[in-house]
């Protein structure tokens, strides 16, 4: 049984799976704004760059608007977060990154240490309007009394990327350059399922300069945005590759 929301369909038969705060925003009239599974594959806008954004909160909105790579800064744990900024200037490198940070005082300063660490021809920024309100999950509003990106309709978010020059791709055809790794891949990799897998994605977390405490699904969204299936092979110091077809 699924809920008609105004932009989406959502997956509300498996709510028995979701945290007590999660069905309580599914079933709020805010849920019926947020796409968890957008109305046909084919209508869903992939984007080309990484979307750096604050939290957690700002990358559900964000992905329920595009398909795309999302990085939370953690607020500002980035400050002091040099893995994850090696992280940053990794995919900026590869691809690009959108900042896409609050309109307050905090959301700038955040994205003003992004200004000062990576290179400004990697960077494209995108900004949501100041609008006053509080998000809904919250009971007051921020000190300055404005939405965060959470808070912005899918259609806004857009937007803004598009202001911003983000690349867009069909998402009904797979992206050029890019590997497919899926968790089952990982598991034939060695990196997850074995005795030895701990140790060896360790090891390959370090060769990459990333966060060794990276989950199983930003590993596979970084490697399937950044590295190839040759460099794959080199980082983990054998042969082993995944055949795709």
């Amino acid at each position: 049984m699924f809920y008609q929301g105004k932009n989406a369909v959502n997956p509300c038969g498996f709510t028995s799976i979701l945290t007590k705060i999660e069905r309580k925003f599914l079933f709020s009239k805010r849920c019926s704004d947020i796409s968890l599974y957008p109305k046909g594959v084919n209508s869903v806008k992939r984007v080309w760059q990484a979307i750096v954004v604050e939290g957690k909160y700002d990358e559900i909105r964000v992905h329920s608007a595009v398909d795309a790579l999302v990085v939370s800064t953690e607020g500002f744990g980035i400050f002091r977060d040099e893995q994850k900024m090696e992280m940053l200037r990794r995919l900026a490198a590869e691809r690009g990154l959108i900042i896409l940070t609050d309109s307050d005082s905090a959301g700038m300063l955040i994205r003003n240490h992004l200004i000062g660490a990576i290179p400004a021809e990697q960077m494209h920024h995108a900004y949501v309007p100041p609008i006053a309100g509080k998000e809904r999950r919250k009971s007051a509003p921020g000190k300055e009394g404005l939405l965060g990106v959470e808070g912005m309709d899918n259609t806004v978010v857009i937007a803004a990327l598009e202001r911003a020059g983000a690349s867009f791709e069909d998402a009904a055809a797979p992206a050029a350059d890019k590997m497919h790794l899926t968790k089952g891949d990982l598991y034939e990799l060695g990196l997850s399922g074995r005795t030895d897998s701990a140790q060896r994605r360790r090891a390959l977390l370090r060769a990459l300069k990333l966060p060794e405490n990276l989950s199983a699904n930003r590993l596979l969204d970084v490697l399937n945005a950044t590295v190839t299936e040759e460099q794959l092979s080199l980082l983990l110091g054998d042969s082993k590759t995944v055949d795709k077809p």
